[in-house]
């Protein structure tokens, strides 16, 4: 049923500022975002990502003065991911084991200074650790392994648990790695940990930022087409993510964001489940990019991306904006 001019005028209540905030279908507000930081050694530490303009890695010391900063500003969560140095990297990743590398650092850190007044997200896959800057473990011909990295990855999990993660991330895209965690977190004391698959995560080309902020850009050996997702495909994600859930995923991911709304979209549609989206790093780097040109309003950039995704039927997003926007949004 529609109305006819001029007895309906759709401009009616566009014409005034209450009156547009009145009939908005969809708000955005900090609670709605998720903030990825990136943790370094040492001590006092920053260190600024040039591909990243106004990000930085932190030592751990600073990552907790970020999440106080996020509570303050009423971000739920903060996302960690460790920039492992070098030699400390190797072929099958050990180093996402030992239960005193940097990502348990911060996360005991963040909870002996925060404790429950903010969330903390974890990111299980193997590329920050390994040698070859691939999510998993590879064999002679470089091609990732299925079932072992999973076993890996469900002792990186437990790991991460046991030092007060809440949410763990898996990022990795390997079959059946949910099912596994969850029974590991489940036999290990760890019911309430939550577990946020990337359910449908593409090999974008969105990602570059992020490989140099976690140094696994330079150490990339091939691609990772064989277990990321084809850009070109939409009933596959919908498949992957149906498989998350039935596996004990308590809510699904979509990576990267803005090109892949629609996916948010179907998701959402078809299993009423908590969307996420991950504003990548190199959809970031571009809304920068433009703002620095004078393209564009930076904030009004930053707002209206965010808020997209919340029309698109997400959640939440993981974004790198996540600060910014709060403080805008809280103005």
């Amino acid at each position: 049923m529609t109305g006819h001019y001029p007895n309906t005028r759709l401009r009616r209540t566009r014409a005034t500022a209450w009156s547009r905030a009145l009939q908005r279908e969809t708000i955005l507000t900090p609670a709605d975002l998720i903030w990825p930081l990136f943790v370094t050694s040492g001590t006092g530490v920053e260190e600024p990502i040039a591909s990243l303009p106004g990000v930085s890695r932190w030592s751990v010391d600073l990552i907790v003065a970020r999440a106080k900063e996020a509570v303050a500003l009423g971000i739920p969560v903060i996302a960690l991911f460790p920039n492992t140095p070098r030699e400390l990297r190797s072929d099958d990743g050990g180093e996402a084991h030992n239960p005193d590398n940097l990502m348990c650092q911060a996360i005991r850190a963040i909870k002996d200074a925060c404790g429950d007044s903010i969330g903390v997200l974890t990111d299980v896959a193997l590329d920050p650790y390994t040698s070859h800057g691939q999510d998993g473990l590879i064999d002679g011909g470089g091609y990732v392994l299925n079932d072992d990295t999973v076993a890996s990855l469900v002792d990186q999990a437990v790991n991460q648990a046991n030092a007060g993660a809440d949410i763990i991330a898996p990022s990795d895209m390997m079959d059946g790695r949910i099912g596994a965690i969850r029974r590991a977190l489940e036999m290990n004391g760890h019911a309430n940990v939550q577990i946020m698959s990337y359910a449908a995560k593409y090999a974008s080309a969105f990602y570059g930022p992020f490989r140099d902020a976690v140094g696994s850009g330079g150490l990339l050996k091939g691609d990772k087409k064989t277990y990321q997702m084809d850009p070109a495909n939409t009933d596959e994600a919908l498949r992957e993510v149906a498989m998350d859930i039935a596996e004990g995923a308590d809510s699904v991911m979509v990576k990267p964001g803005l090109a892949y709304l629609d996916i948010a979209r179907r998701v959402k549609d078809e299993f009423r489940v908590p969307v996420f989206a991950y504003q990548v790093s190199g959809e970031y780097a571009m809304i920068e990019a433009a703002a620095a040109a004078g393209a564009g309003d930076r904030d009004a950039l930053v707002l209206e991306t965010l808020l997209a995704f919340k029309r698109a039927g997400c959640s939440g997003v993981l974004t790198y904006h996540a600060a910014h926007a709060a403080r805008l949004l809280n103005g």
